[in-house]
């Protein structure tokens, strides 16, 4: 059974949708299957794979209002990664959702029915901490937190933290923190260090040792359709992600999974 990785911060910018496009496709190049399902309107992440969301004909907004979704159908086979895209459409979703059965576990639902076909699903969560996510982290067996290295990193963090403990006690016990990816880091700069202290000192033992630099070739690689181990493999930004998709096997393997 595959594993189902959320990557959520309410906190837009922190490079989430790169680090869920990146390593999907860092641990493709491992040998694992993955499925990326875009959970954000803006539909960065399918931009991201090279697929143009207007151009979906079956999205993740139309799996999870349907009730007898076919979800094989809503999956397109990119060069790097399966992909279950999202558009503009699932903006209205939280409106749609309110009224149904079970609208906490509609994303769990879909994804249910193919996670025997993966060896890892992420899901990209929208930067908001409402109804889409808190089916995200329904969905998912643990979440990954990219956190950026600046001075304000920690802010907010905590709503997050408050609904993860709500879900864990109400809906998804099961759901475990992945680990927190530091961004966008700085190592000329004292800030970017402060931080990576800083936020050692609040989840000790959960900051991965891989840590994102800033790159330009890493910003570019979106508007090419392209993961960065494809666009450039040869940036700072490539080696830290493989790292981290190496650093993501290690601890499953540890934990029997991966």
């Amino acid at each position: 059974m595959g594993k189902i990785i959320a990557f959520a911060n309410q906190k837009g910018g922190v490079g989430k949708t790169t680090t869920a496009i990146n390593l999907a496709a860092a641990l493709s190049e491992r040998g694992k299957k993955v499925l990326l399902c875009d959970f954000d309107p803006q539909g960065n992440a399918t931009s991201g794979f090279g697929v143009d969301p207007r151009s979906l004909e079956i999205s993740i907004y139309d799996l999870i209002v349907a009730d007898q979704p076919d979800v094989k159908a809503g999956i397109i086979s990119t060069k790097w990664v399966d992909l279950i895209g999202a558009n503009v459409n699932l903006a209205g979703a939280e409106l749609d959702l309110i009224g149904m059965d079970d609208r906490e576990r509609r994303l769990r639902n879909v994804l249910e029915q193919v996670r025997g076909d993966y060896d890892y699903i992420f899901i990209d969560c929208p930067p908001s901490l409402g109804l889409l996510t808190l089916n995200c982290l329904c969905a998912a067996d643990s979440f990954l937190v990219p956190l950026q290295c600046e001075y304000y990193a920690l802010e907010g963090l905590s709503q997050l933290m408050t609904t993860v403990r709500m879900v864990k006690k109400s809906m998804n016990p099961g759901l475990t923190l992945e680990g927190v990816l530091l961004t966008m880091f700085d190592g000329r700069t004292n800030l970017s260090i402060q931080v990576v202290e800083e936020v050692k000192k609040h989840f000790p033992g959960e900051v991965f040792a891989s840590v994102v630099p800033r790159n330009v070739r890493l910003s570019e690689a979106p508007s090419h359709g392209k993961p960065i181990t494809e666009y450039d493999r040869m940036c700072r930004g490539a080696e830290a992600y493989l790292a981290l998709a190496d650093e993501i096997l290690k601890k499953n393997k540890e934990k029997g999974r991966g």
